[in-house]
């Protein structure tokens, strides 16, 4: 039997404090990469910088030349979540708020992406994409399969209403569940 050689590793070293300039190319790297919320990038940056001032000059410099716009960059993320995932209008929301976007730009964002679109086709596309190695109306004859595919939905971030509605119209035992109060 082998026996496993270790090596010494190296032991990690903390990243050198930046200045402004060389805030300014970690904030342009970091944008090449991908879209961040404002908040987002302050934090990335912040935990670099050698002064809080640097990172204020850095941010100011960016959201003059028009490269932070949380607006935006909230409607981008928000139209991108909807037309790629299918996710709801609550799942949305709650992603943008864990990057940092404040909750009034978030909701506007929301608002105006989801603004045409309807909620029962939403959920029907979704249990579809989700679900399309069964057959539905009897994968929901069972109650764990309901519960775990309306579990599924709220996590979509579907609000409970249209959530019981779907699955209603696709599982038979349905029509004996009571509406919950919407809580959204």
């Amino acid at each position: 039997m082998a026996t496993k050689q270790s090596f010494p590793r190296k032991p990690r070293t903390r990243p050198a404090k930046l200045g402004e300039d060389a805030l300014w190319d970690l904030a342009l790297k970091q944008l090449s990469r991908r879209a961040h919320s404002a908040n987002q990038l302050r934090a990335k940056l912040s935990m670099r910088a050698d002064s809080p001032g640097a990172v204020t000059a850095v941010m100011q410099k960016l959201r003059e030349y028009g490269y932070t716009d949380d607006q935006k960059f909230s409607e981008a993320f928000a139209s991108s979540r909807l037309q790629n995932e299918g996710f709801g209008k609550f799942r949305v929301l709650r992603d943008l708020q864990s990057k940092r976007v404040s909750s009034g730009v978030a909701q506007q964002a929301v608002e105006k992406i989801f603004e045409g679109a309807d909620e029962k086709e939403l959920i029907d596309a979704y249990l579809a994409r989700k679900y399309r190695s069964v057959v539905l109306h009897h994968f929901l004859k069972e109650d764990k399969n309901v519960a775990s595919a309306y579990r599924r939905l709220r996590t979509a971030g579907f609000s409970s209403s249209a959530t019981l509605a779907a699955l209603k119209r696709h599982g038979q035992r349905a029509a004996d569940w009571e509406e919950p109060p919407e809580e959204d």
